[in-house]
């Protein structure tokens, strides 16, 4: 019947390989990896960006710089020993395509592609659309995107991956391979009928808009005719011209389908809540409490839903081993000794102006008056290196770090990585979520913190509406106001953090357990096994070029 050809931008599959930069490429990687567990025929394709995303370096001061050190693919990846060359404006775009093999959980594999401009008898322009993840201008973003779109499904014509069962498009990003699609002699048709793309975000700059003229240039005469009516007369939206030409479309929690509704008017958007891949994501010490109290979970994550069954003190023990293992990565780290008889509240993701990273410190000296001696905070994660505005966040946790030294530990770990993230959504205690709604479109790092016994503390955005019991395996923050008032939504947290989670933390064994508990059955339903299973369901609905022939 032929693959699902699963393309993105980034794919995150392990700490070490520098193919992501935030939730999209780790969010890609947990999608592979719950395919191979469900057994799917899947590949996919990405592009492998030898600088990343580049190195986080965090000064005393919180003024953060980057370096860009290049990696040796072979060190992650198998050489396919195979080159695909492209045309691209009067000269000749070569790559070589990597690969590396993910397992899953019953033995069965899914293929991921890398696309490599390193290549002898590329221009050093060429080379340099392999360096650095997100890191160029539109000039070469554009040029990047169709070595995705278009270098994807040719790589997959190159490897023997033909014909095609479907395609699934993550974000504008991919956009050129439905174009190219067509070129293979697909109709508008067939690509409607195999096709589904998903939109991942509802802030504008994760939508990619160019000049026609760079789109001309660039696409020649890959481009239809009717281009302006699909992507846009003014200038060329990529996810627009994406869900024009797919036959799909989908949005990864029910408000972000609400929201992307609007963005994409007179489209259908289906909702499929995003997961987290459980087996990654559990941390070492919680996987052995629920291998020997909740047998069968790696194979079905549904089993975690039998949390109740966890006893207090193997439950409470499991917990502070997690904390231990984060609070040591704190010390050698930054040099700051963590206590263990403080709340731990943890805050990591992309630097992005709408996460509001220091919402909890609008209010310092009220926050000092209720937290001074029983609490603490970890922070992490990356500004985009022109994001002046996100590195200006990270410099105002440093500014508050500064002044609360004396009351309130707030550390800070650079570098964000993977690594970092799963120490973080296992050891801390509470997880911190304040972004601008309805702007987070998901948030895969509280769905981590569940699985891990790790309860919320959030605005009611991206995926929490559909999870958050208030007071049972988390608290919700606020109601479901979508304007924009720091003031306020500083003051709900601040009332949430003073009022509810602190007392309860202070009392601790019974009822904080059975909130642990709690959030650990809701990480059940957040799993990437059930994700994958929603979208199986439409893989399943694509009618094979086959089958469509003899339809017509």
């Amino acid at each position: 019947m032929g693959a699902i050809a699963y393309l993105s931008a980034e794919i995150g599959l392990e700490s070490a390989l520098p193919t992501y930069s935030g939730g999209l490429g780790v969010l890609a990687g947990d999608h592979v990896k719950a395919a191979a567990d469900a057994g799917l025929d899947l590949i996919a394709i990405s592009l492998l960006y030898r600088q990343g995303y580049g190195r986080q370096h965090v000064d005393s001061q919180g003024i953060q710089s980057e370096t860009y050190p290049e990696f040796n693919p072979a060190e992650f990846l198998d050489d396919t020993g195979i080159e695909i060359a492209l045309p691209l404006e009067g000269r000749t775009l070569f790559s070589r395509i990597w690969k590396r093999r993910v397992t899953g959980v019953s033995g069965s594999s899914v293929d991921v592609l890398f696309l490599d401009t390193l290549h002898p008898n590329n221009s050093s322009e060429h080379v340099a659309l392999g360096e650095r993840l997100y890191g160029g201008d539109d000039s070469t973003r554009i040029r990047q995107e169709y070595l995705l779109g278009v270098g994807g499904i040719r790589a997959l014509k190159a490897l023997g991956v033909w014909p095609l069962r479907g395609v699934h498009l993550n974000e504008g990003h991919c956009a050129f391979a439905a174009l190219e699609l067509l070129r293979q002699g697909w109709s508008r048709k067939q690509l409607k009928a195999q096709s589904l793309f998903t939109t991942h975000t509802p802030v504008p700059a994760g939508h990619d808009r160019f000049a026609w003229q760079e789109m001309e240039s660039v696409l020649g005469e890959l481009l239809p005719d009717d281009a302006r009516e699909l992507a846009g007369e003014e200038n060329a939206s990529m996810s627009h011209l994406a869900i024009s030409l797919c036959g799909k479309a989908n949005a990864v929690s029910n408000l972000n389908a609400e929201v992307a509704s609007q963005m994409f008017a007179g489209y259908h958007i289906e909702p499929i809540t995003n997961g987290a891949h459980h087996i990654t994501w559990i941390s070492p010490i919680m996987a052995e409490l629920y291998d020997s109290e909740i047998p069968g979970w790696r194979k079905d994550p549904l089993l975690l839903s039998h949390a109740g069954r966890l006893q207090n003190e193997t439950l409470s023990q499991a917990r502070s081993k997690a904390r231990r293992v984060l609070f040591d990565i704190v010390r050698s780290t930054t040099g700051v000794e963590l206590e263990e008889d403080r709340l731990t509240i943890g805050f990591a993701r992309r630097f992005a102006t709408y996460k509001r990273a220091d919402l909890v410190f609008r209010d310092l000296e009220r926050l000092r008056r209720f937290g001074a001696g029983k609490i603490q905070f970890v922070f992490s994660g990356k500004a985009h290196p022109r994001d002046e505005g996100g590195k200006e966040l990270i410099r105002k946790i440093f500014e508050a770090a500064k002044q609360l030294e004396d009351d309130i530990p707030v550390v800070f770990i650079e570098d964000y990585s993977m690594a970092t993230g799963a120490a973080m959504t296992s050891g801390v205690d509470v997880w911190m979520n304040n972004p601008v709604r309805p702007m987070e479109a998901s948030g895969t790092s509280g769905m981590k913190a569940v699985m891990n016994g790790v309860p919320n503390c959030s605005i009611m955005d991206g995926w929490w509406p559909e999870a958050c019991e208030h007071g049972i395996n988390g608290w919700a923050v606020g109601g479901s106001d979508d304007e924009r008032n720091d003031e306020r939504d500083n003051r709900n947290l601040l009332d949430s953090i003073e009022h509810e989670i602190l007392p309860i933390w202070q009392e601790g064994g019974l009822r904080w357990a059975a909130i642990s508990r709690a959030a650990i059955k809701t990480g059940a339903r957040f799993t990437a096994a059930r994700m994958i299973e929603d979208y199986q369901r439409i893989y399943e609905s694509f009618t094979p070029v086959s089958l469509l022939h003899d339809q017509e």
